[in-house]
C-alpha cells in the first residue's frame, strides 16, 4: 500500500480529505496527518511516506519551505501542493523546489484523486525499477561473468592506466600481480566467408562463438574471455607461462575448427606480445587488430603474432587514421586546445625518433593541410594563413625546424580558435542577458530563450551557468530584485506597481520573494532608503 501524509494548519481541511477521498480504492493506506511543517517532518522521521499533500500557506513553515526541507533531507516523495488562486505564484516556487503537482481551492475531490492515481502509477514504476535493479545487482554479485566482460573491455580499450581504476579491478576480481605480464588474444569471425546472416542468427552465432572460446581456453586459469560484439571475442591471458604456448595454440585450433564445422566460416586470430604493465595493453590490442584487418584482405583464418607486425605500415596507419584526426578533433574543442598542442608535440617527438626528415616534413604538410581544409569548409578566411607556413616547411632542412614551424602554427591556431569561441559565447550570453533585462516584466522561460536563440535548452542552461556563474532562473530573479530595488527608491511608485514592472502577478508573492532575497520587505527596504 502507498502511504500519504496530509499537512494543513486547518483541521477541517484535513478532515475533508481524509473522509472524502477513496484512499483504499486508489491503493493507499489510511493517510497520516500533521497540522504544521514541523509536525510533518516528525511524521516523516517515524514513517515511510510516499506522497506528501501540503497546503502552500501555513504559519512558521510554509508548504514551499516544507517541500524544500524534505528535498534537503533526501526524502523521495511525490508532492501535491494545495493553493488558493491568489497564491498561484507560490505554486510555481513549490514546483521549482520539488513539487510534482498542485490543485487550486476550492478543492475538487475528483481532481485530487486523479493526482493521487497518477502518483500511484509513478511510484509503482519506481518500485519496479528498484526491484529490477536489486535483482540485477544480485545476479552480478552471484556471477562474475558480467564483471569479467566489463574488465576485459576496459583493459583492452583503456588499459587501466588510472591507478584508482586498476586498484578497484584488482580488488574486485582478486587479480594477481603481473609477474610475467599480460597478453591479449583476439578471435575475429570472418563474416564475409558465410555471405552474411540476419540479425537473430548473428546474435545466436555470437553466443556460440563466445562459448567455444571459453570452452577451448577453460584449462588456463589466467584467461578471461569476453564478447566484443557478435563477431569478435577477446581473451586476456594473465601471467602466461612459457610452457602454455603449445596448449594455447591447440585451443585456438579447436575454435577455428568448431566455427568451420558449425557455420562453414573461418576465424582469424591475433596474439599480442606479453605486456609488462596494464597500460600497455590497448596499444598492443590496436596493433593486433591492424594485423588482422590487413591479413583478411588476402585470406581469412590465419593466426597472427604481434611480433611479426610491419612497424612502418602500422605507424603510417596511425598517423593517417589516429594521430592527425585526433589533433584536429581536439583543436575543435575549446577546452582541449592546449591539450591538442601538447599531444601534437609528443607525436612529433615520437615520429622524429623513428623516421627520417622527409617523413616528418610530409607529416607536417598533412596536418596543416587537414586544418586548412577544415577552415575552408567553415568558410574561414584564416585558412590562407597556412600558406606562409607551407612555404616555411619547404625551406626547412632539419627535423627540429619542421617541428618548430608546425608547433608555432598549431599554437597560433589553438589561440585563435579559443579566442573565437570565447568571443562567440560571450556575445551570445550578453544578448540573452540583455533580452532578459528588457523583458523582465514577462515570465521568460529557458525554453523560450533557447528557441529565440536557436539553441538546445539544456545546452543553454549549461553554457549560461558556465559563463555567468548563475543559472538562468537565478539571473532572472537577481535581475528582477535589482530592478525592484531601483524602483523602490522612487516613493511615487506603489509596491504593487513595482511587482508588476518586474514580472510578478501578485504583490504577495513579490513581497515573499523580496524578503527571502534581501532580508527586508519592500516597504522596509523603501523606508530604510
Amino acid at each position: 500500500m502507498i502511504q500519504a501524509l496530509i499537512v494543513d494548519d486547518e483541521p477541517t481541511h484535513i478532515a475533508g480529505l481524509v473522509r472524502h477521498v477513496d484512499w483504499e480504492g486508489l491503493g493507499y493506506a489510511p493517510p497520516l496527518t500533521a497540522q504544521s511543517g514541523e509536525a510533518a517532518l516528525e511524521a516523516l522521521r517515524g514513517h515511510r511516506v510516499d506522497v506528501l499533500i501540503s497546503d502552500v500557506s501555513m504559519p512558521i513553515m510554509t508548504g514551499i519551505e516544507l517541500v524544500s526541507r524534505c528535498k534537503e533531507l533526501g526524502y523521495r516523495l511525490q508532492v501535491l501542493i494545495i493553493s488558493g488562486y491568489n497564491e498561484f505564484e507560490f505554486v510555481q516556487e513549490a514546483i521549482h523546489v520539488g513539487a510534482q503537482a498542485y490543485v487550486l481551492k476550492p478543492i475538487k475531490i475528483e481532481e485530487v484523486e486523479a493526482k493521487l492515481a497518477a502518483f500511484r502509477a509513478a511510484i509503482e514504476k519506481q518500485r519496479d525499477i528498484e526491484a529490477e535493479t536489486n535483482e540485477l545487482q544480485e545476479k552480478v554479485s552471484g556471477s562474475l561473468d558480467v564483471v569479467k566482460e566489463r574488465f576485459v573491455h576496459d583493459l583492452v580499450l583503456e588499459g587501466l592506466a588510472d591507478e584508482d581504476t586498476k586498484e578497484s579491478w584488482v580488488k574486485l576480481l582478486e587479480l594477481p600481480d603481473l609477474k610475467r605480464g599480460v597478453s591479449v588474444i583476439s578471435f575475429g569471425y570472418d563474416r564475409f566467408m558465410d555471405g552474411g546472416r540476419d540479425a537473430r542468427s548473428r546474435i545466436v552465432r555470437g553466443g556460440g562463438f563466445l562459448k567455444a572460446v571459453k570452452v577451448s581456453l577453460a584449462d588456463f586459469p589466467g584467461v578471461i574471455a569476453a564478447s566484443m560484439g557478435t563477431e569478435e571475442v577477446a581473451a586476456v591471458h594473465l601471467n602466461p607461462a612459457p610452457d602454455e604456448q603449445a596448449r594455447l595454440e591447440k585451443g585456438i585450433a579447436f575454435v577455428q575448427q568448431w566455427i568451420r564445422e558449425q557455420y562453414g566460416s573461418s576465424v582469424t586470430v591475433g596474439m599480442s606480445r606479453i605486456c609488462k604493465d596494464w597500460s600497455e595493453v590497448p596499444l598492443s590490442y590496436k596493433r593486433v587488430k591492424f594485423m588482422m584487418a590487413k591479413a583478411r584482405l588476402i585470406e581469412g583464418g590465419q593466426v597472427l603474432y604481434e611480433e611479426r607486425l610491419d612497424e612502418t605500415e602500422f605507424l603510417e596507419y596511425r598517423v593517417r587514421e589516429e594521430y592527425i584526426p585526433e589533433i584536429v578533433r581536439m583543436l575543435d574543442k575549446p577546452d582541449e586546445t592546449a591539450k591538442a598542442v601538447e599531444y601534437a608535440s609528443s607525436v612529433l617527438d615520437m615520429l622524429i625518433a623513428l623516421h627520417p626528415f622527409a617523413y616528418i616534413q610530409a607529416f607536417g604538410f598533412g596536418l596543416l593541410s587537414e586544418l586548412a581544409r577544415k577552415r575552408k569548409l567553415q568558410e574561414d578566411t584564416s585558412a590562407d594563413l597556412a600558406i606562409p607556413v607551407w612555404q616555411r616547411l619547404i625551406d626547412c632542412t632539419t627535423v627540429s625546424q619542421v617541428k618548430e614551424a608546425v608547433m608555432e602554427y598549431l599554437t597560433r591556431y589553438a589561440e585563435t580558435e579559443h579566442a573565437k569561441h570565447n568571443s562567440q559565447q560571450h556575445n551570445l550570453i550578453q544578448r540573452i542577458a540583455d533580452y532578459i533585462e528588457s523583458h523582465i516584466h514577462e515570465n521568460v522561460t529557458v525554453k523560450q530563450l533557447a528557441e529565440l536563440h536557436h539553441l538546445n535548452a539544456s545546452y543553454l542552461s549549461v553554457l549560461f551557468k558556465k559563463s555567468t556563474g548563475k543559472t538562468v532562473s537565478e539571473f532572472v530573479q537577481e535581475t528582477r530584485m535589482n530592478k525592484a530595488m531601483e524602483l523602490l527608491r522612487d516613493p511615487h511608485v506603489r509596491i504593487y506597481e513595482v511587482a508588476e514592472q518586474v514580472g510578478f502577478q501578485t504583490a504577495a508573492y513579490f513581497t515573499y520573494l523580496f524578503k527571502k532575497t534581501t532580508g527586508r520587505t519592500p516597504q522596509e527596504y523603501r523606508d530604510y532608503h
